[in-house]
């Protein structure tokens, strides 16, 4: 019964564990993750279209975008922290046009105004 007892706590422990991991690898989609943030314009079988309206000091939570071209109709100061750590500070201007592959981050607006943009996301095969 001993053995018992330490067997059933000890895979108690594990699946705890292990399940705390599977909760921290599973990264949700921009519009997922923070709703406030991010509205879906467009949603079909090969891209989903956002809307992303950061207010100054505003963070959205950790995200992931499929590989995405991005229209900021309104730039401004930003910080993006990535997956590997590392933490990005951009001057955004009104107008530009980015693209990225597959990537998680997180964004701060650090300026003054709304940074605006449009995300055409391309769906996972």
């Amino acid at each position: 019964m001993k053995y018992f007892n330490t067997l059933v706590a000890v895979l108690a422990f594990l699946f705890t564990a292990f399940s705390v991991k599977a909760e921290e690898k599973q990264v949700l989609a921009a519009h997922l993750a923070s709703p406030d943030i991010y509205q879906v314009l467009l949603e079909n079988d090969e891209v989903i279209v956002l809307k992303m309206i950061l207010q100054p000091d505003q963070s959205d939570k950790w995200h992931k975008h499929n590989a995405e071209t991005v229209y900021f109709e309104q730039g401004g100061n930003a910080q993006i922290k990535t997956q590997d750590g590392k933490t990005v500070t951009l001057e955004i201007p009104d107008g530009f046009v980015m693209w990225h592959e597959q990537w998680q981050h997180q964004v701060t607006n650090t300026g003054t105004t709304p940074i605006i943009a449009i995300i055409v996301e391309r769906k996972a095969s």
